[in-house]
C-alpha cells in the first residue's frame, strides 16, 4: 500500500484511485480528434497520468509537479507506476508550479514548446475548489483564474478537475461563465479505510 501525505494532509492512496482514472476518461472522452496534447497538473502516484496514456490518441503528455521529491519517486521506480511513466516516450515530467504556469498566458505548460496550446488540461492537486492545500491556490478557482487557464487550451479543448466529495453547484456554475459547456460527475468507489462508499467529483468543461 502506498500513501501520499503533505504534512498532516492526506492526499492519495494506492488502495483506491477510480476517481483519478475517471478524470482522464471523462475529460478525454469529450474530444473527437486525434493526436492529443495533454497536460496533467499533479503527479501523485501517477494514476491520472497512466490513464491518459492508455488513450491511444495521446501523442504528448506533460505532467506538472511542484515537489521534486515526488518526481524522484517515479524516476527511481519507488512507486508502482513510475516505470510505466518513465518508459513511455509520450510522457514528460516537469518540475514546476502548475498555478504559476497557468497565470502566465504568454507561454504554454510545455517548456520545450512555449507557443503550444493544449487539447486537454487535467488538474488533481487540491482537495476541492473550496479546500485548497495552500491559500494562494484559491485564486485559480475564480473567474479570472479560470479565464487564464482557458487561454492555454486550443479551440474545443477541455479542462478536467478532480475534487474530493460531491460536486459543488457553485463551481459548476462558475465554470459555465468561462467555458461554453460545463458538467460535473459523481464518482462512487469502495473505500477499504471506512468499509463503505466514498465519493469524488470530476468537473469537465469545454472551451
Amino acid at each position: 500500500i502506498y500513501e501520499v501525505k503533505l504534512g498532516e494532509y492526506f492526499l492519495m492512496t494506492s488502495l483506491f484511485h477510480e476517481a483519478e482514472a475517471q478524470l482522464s476518461k471523462l475529460s478525454l472522452g469529450v474530444l473527437e480528434k486525434e493526436n492529443l496534447d495533454v497536460v496533467v497538473g499533479g503527479l501523485g502516484l501517477g494514476y491520472t497520468a497512466v490513464s491518459v496514456l492508455e488513450d491511444t490518441r495521446v501523442t504528448s503528455l506533460i505532467v506538472v509537479e511542484y515537489l521534486d521529491g515526488v518526481i524522484e519517486w517515479h524516476q527511481k521506480g519507488l512507486v508502482p507506476l513510475g516505470k510505466t511513466l518513465m518508459e513511455d516516450p509520450h510522457c514528460r515530467l516537469v518540475n514546476s508550479d502548475f498555478f504559476a504556469l497557468s497565470r502566465n498566458t504568454s507561454k504554454s505548460f510545455d517548456p520545450e514548446y512555449p507557443a503550444n496550446r493544449h487539447d486537454a488540461i487535467l488538474l488533481d492537486i487540491d482537495h476541492s475548489p473550496t479546500n485548497v492545500l495552500h491559500q494562494t491556490n484559491s485564486r485559480f478557482y475564480t473567474e479570472e483564474g479560470l479565464e487564464e487557464l482557458a487561454q492555454h487550451l486550443k479551440p474545443g479543448g477541455v479542462f478536467g478537475l478532480w475534487a474530493d466529495g460531491f460536486p459543488e453547484d457553485s463551481f459548476t456554475n462558475l465554470l459555465s461563465k468561462v467555458f461554453k459547456n460545463a458538467d460535473s460527475h459523481t464518482i462512487e468507489f469502495d473505500n477499504p479505510l471506512t468499509g463503505g462508499l466514498s465519493e469524488g467529483a470530476v468537473y469537465v468543461a469545454i472551451i
